[in-house]
């Protein structure tokens, strides 16, 4: 997702970052757990009146499946649409509502593992999540804008990314109108009273906030490159004729991605403009962007080398493709993994550009990201793994996305290109379809690298803040000792806890270059190499794998 408005010793570093942790645990967010039960199955019937402003009739049948005994009732997160019947099994069952929750009694004697369908019949016009407002033409249209739990508004369901489950929608809507939803078209029907029933059937477990549809009088056209997936856009008539420019950069991100982590994991990619609050969403196989994503087209000039596309669309449409990897196909478990969706989503744009216009681009593209990290962290210095703030929107913030793709891009430059993609290969799949955590990753990336990498992500991901440099070095010549680079390094940023993470100095002289790693240990530390011949140049971490300030006197 993109955000419309986007964009001491090791002993004592340890136990500095074990009591922060642990006083900033006291004001821990509460989150919905799977405990005593679990979805498995959505099936979302929903009829629309003629302007599409709200739905005549609706029903969601959850197939559901027990994860202990002695569960007495089912706590569904509900909105306020009104509700006509409550069936459990086929069989009317009591409910009652209370503070956006839908309590249904379930059967006696329902013991561990057992599954049942819970049916819930309703309509009316949802306060939010289904989005009914015209589009850009002025035509009626329906869109599924769920994040971050949102989804209770039209679907009775589990709203939490980890209660993953699969999904088919059987839409009605006037004739007039196209729908589109997740996974693969099954079937449509044409009506005797003008209308059409489209059937689209998701088999890929998704998370709730994944979970759309839309409906409109879309232009659908064909993408050119169809080898890796279905790949469809739908956009409103009067964006008919930029949406083959705007959307050049998605099939050769499919490849991208596909070729650097894995095969694209759904039926279809369908790329949909429509009603969000976001830049653009990430819904499992149909993704949604802003009604604004090709303004200006007809008059800006041409940003990208590779793609007739103005401003910077083309990282918007692979940030979002990205994510049908990361962050829907591979889920974050808790709110606070949720740089495991944002962070990798903004890198792997990066790595797109990189692959498609160079290293020049991609360079500028993180220099960037850490300016509005910096920018970010006057205002508020947070770990990124936030376990405290409350209102799910302000974690669409430079931390989840600029800061965690700086972690990466430090990740990569820690173990390795080869150990770093291995890594993140292997730990897309084992947890594909499924949810991880950041302990997950890391994992992942100490098997394939063999490195401790604890340190690391203690000071980077669930500490705060990042390194401020301040730099000087000199040569001290033979006398009765051997040549000596000796280099200091101050860091000044706020707090005790200096970062450890090893720095790639690069030396020049006379008879060329050479490289070695220094692992400050504190925030003043001194390192003394051996040099034969006086330093001309003296470069702090020349590739930029780390997200700092730098300052050499």
């Amino acid at each position: 997702m993109l955000s419309i408005t986007r964009y001491l010793p090791r002993a004592l570093v340890l136990a500095a970052l074990l009591v922060a942790l642990q006083t900033f645990s006291l004001a821990e967010r509460r989150e919905r757990l799977i405990e005593g039960w679990r979805p498995l199955h959505y099936e979302v019937a929903l009829t629309f009146d003629d302007r599409l402003s709200q739905l005549t009739s609706a029903r969601t049948d959850i197939t559901v499946q027990l994860i202990k005994e002695g569960v007495a009732a089912l706590d569904l997160d509900f909105g306020e649409l009104p509700v006509d019947a409550v069936r459990v099994n086929g069989a009317t069952a009591p409910f009652r509502r209370e503070a956006g929750k839908l309590f249904v009694t379930l059967p006696q004697g329902l013991k561990q593992e057992a599954q049942f369908t819970v049916s819930v019949a309703y309509h009316g016009r949802p306060k939010d999540g289904l989005m009914l407002m015209p589009d850009n033409d002025g035509k009626p249209s329906a869109t599924g804008d769920n994040w971050p739990d949102r989804v209770h508004h039209w679907i009775p369901c589990f709203d939490h990314p980890s209660a993953k489950a699969t999904v088919r929608f059987t839409v009605t809507a006037p004739a007039r109108d196209t729908v589109v939803a997740n996974g693969q078209l099954e079937s449509t029907r044409s009506n005797s009273n003008r209308t059409q029933t489209w059937v689209w059937n998701e088999s890929v477990p998704v998370s709730p906030y994944c979970m759309i549809i839309c409906a409109g009088e879309f232009a659908r056209l064909e993408a050119k490159d169809n080898s890796l997936t279905r790949l469809s856009y739908y956009v409103p008539q009067s964006d008919r004729r930029f949406a083959m420019q705007g959307f050049a950069p998605a099939a050769p991100s499919l490849k991208v991605f596909t070729e650097t982590v894995a095969p694209y994991p759904y039926e279809k990619l369908a790329l949909i403009v429509g009603a969000t609050r976001y830049g653009g969403m990430e819904n499992s196989s149909a993704i949604v962007f802003a009604s604004t994503l090709f303004k200006g087209f007809e008059t800006a000039q041409p940003r990208s080398r590779t793609y007739n596309v103005p401003g910077g669309v083309e990282s918007v449409v692979a940030h979002e493709i990205a994510h049908q990897w990361f962050g829907d196909s591979v889920t974050e478990a808790t709110w606070s993994d949720l740089w495991l969706s944002e962070g990798f989503a903004t890198y792997f744009a990066g790595l797109f550009m990189e692959h498609m216009e160079g290293e020049a681009v991609f360079h500028d593209y993180m220099k960037r990201a850490a300016e509005k990290y910096f920018a970010y962290e006057k205002e508020r210095r947070a770990p990124i793994h936030d376990r405290e703030t409350e209102n799910l929107n302000d974690l669409l913030n430079p931390n989840n996305y600029e800061k965690g793709a700086w972690v990466l891009h430090m990740l990569r430059g820690v173990v390795g290109d080869k150990a770093f993609f291995e890594g993140i290969r292997d730990y897309y799949s084992a947890h594909r379809n499924s949810t991880a955590t950041t302990e997950d990753l890391r994992a992942a990336l100490e098997k394939s690298s063999g490195m401790n990498l604890k340190e690391l992500f203690a000071r980077w991901v669930y500490g705060s803040g990042h390194p401020r440099y301040e730099v000087s070095w000199r040569w001290i010549p033979p006398g009765d000792m051997q040549h000596i680079l000796e280099i200091n390094l101050r860091q000044l940023q706020e707090g005790d806890a200096p970062f450890t993470n090893p720095l790639i100095v690069e030396i020049v002289t006379q008879e060329g270059t050479q490289r070695v790693t220094i692992k400050p240990d504190s925030k003043n530390f001194v390192a003394r190499i051996p040099l034969v011949r006086q330093p001309l140049e003296v470069r702090i971490d020349p590739d930029d794998f780390v997200l700092k300030e730098l300052t050499v006197k």
